[in-house]
């Protein structure tokens, strides 16, 4: 008989967002055999909530509950369903994410025991948790990294570049969006043929405040909204560097994306991006919202297309490491019955 599991996640792509976990590693889990529910596609966060609740009750005869566990009010969501899991008996299994889930572990340490020591396992998808957790004392831990399908994803090397910048995330203030268009205004005085691409859903006011600083100061700037895996793989072929502007962060796979499209990568050198890529190798690490020292390393990409050259192949062998193929037979430990 398969293996039956409950997803509890955000499955919000349908609803304008950008695709999640629950959205790629659960149809990767049917496709190993694995009986898979999720949920919630709900917009409303109280009846998400209530869904996902709903939703470990009806699913109460299931081998494990799978719980994308983030840092911040997703922290609950995850918190409620793990305890009614216990109440049940049900083997559950965070997944975490979120770069301040560290900072969690700090500010609220009964709660992160509650839901963390009694899992069946907790899955780190970077080395930056899976260190941060170890050092709060933690051992039901394993590490198994964000996964992509590579043979989704055609490689370009990139060589001698143009200033065709990409930027792929939401629109929320943690992720710093605006330091994009700073560091296309500054790159402009050097390269009047630069433009930028951003592309990601709307989460709160950040979208308004790069809009009115994009017109303000008439910068060449195209603002997509949010965009379907498939279509935005194809989208990044016309570009030639990705930055990544935020300042907390995890283990994004948009930086994974980014590599195995072949793109160089800039970006902040914050939370588990360090522990992901290697400065000088892989990418180019920054400190946080400096729009200086992020501008001068787009130039230095600009101007060294043997640097440029050397990022691009060595993200692609990097992220090899990452295809589902490779992946999965960790998912097939965790998740096998006998090992229970």
């Amino acid at each position: 008989m398969a293996t039956k599991l409950l997803y509890l996640g955000n499955r919000l792509s349908g609803k304008g967002r950008n695709v999640s976990t629950i959205d790629t590693l659960a149809d990767s889990f049917r496709e190993l055999g694995y009986q898979v529910n999720t949920y919630s596609n709900q917009p409303n966060q109280f009846l998400r909530l209530m869904s996902m609740l709903s939703a470990v009750l009806k699913h109460r005869k299931v081998d494990y509950l799978v719980i994308d566990t983030y840092s911040t009010l997703g922290f609950w969501y995850a918190y409620l369903s793990a305890w009614l899991a216990q109440k049940l008996a049900i083997p559950y299994i965070p997944i975490l994410h979120g770069g301040d889930l560290p900072k969690r572990l700090a500010s609220h340490p009964k709660a992160c025991r509650r839901l963390f020591r009694y899992a069946y396992i907790n899955i780190a998808p970077s080395a930056y948790l899976l260190h941060h957790f170890q050092e709060a004392g933690y051992q039901n831990l394993t590490y198994i990294p964000n996964t992509i399908q590579l043979q989704h994803y055609t490689y370009q090397e990139r060589s001698d570049i143009a200033p065709k910048l990409l930027w792929v995330r939401a629109f929320a203030n943690i992720y710093n969006p605006i330091l994009a268009l700073k560091v296309l205004e500054k790159l402009l005085t050097s390269y009047p043929n630069a433009q930028l691409s951003m592309v990601g859903p709307f989460k709160d006011d950040s979208i308004q405040v790069c809009e009115a600083y994009a017109k303000k100061h008439k910068l060449p700037v195209i603002f997509t909204g949010g965009m379907t895996k498939k279509y935005w793989i194809k989208y990044a072929q016309g570009f030639d560097i990705f930055i990544n502007t935020t300042t907390v962060d995890n283990t994004p796979v948009s930086l994974i994306e980014a590599m195995a499209l072949g793109l160089p990568i800039v970006t902040t050198n914050v939370g588990g991006v360090p522990y992901l890529l290697e400065d000088e190798k892989e990418a180019l690490l920054v400190p946080s919202d400096n729009v200086n020292a992020m501008t001068q390393a787009v130039i230095s990409l600009l101007k060294n297309p043997a640097q440029t050259k050397s990022l691009s192949k060595n993200g692609r062998i990097k992220v090899e490491n990452f295809d589902w193929e490779v992946v999965k037979e960790k998912w097939v430990e965790v998740l096998n019955p006998e090992s229970r």
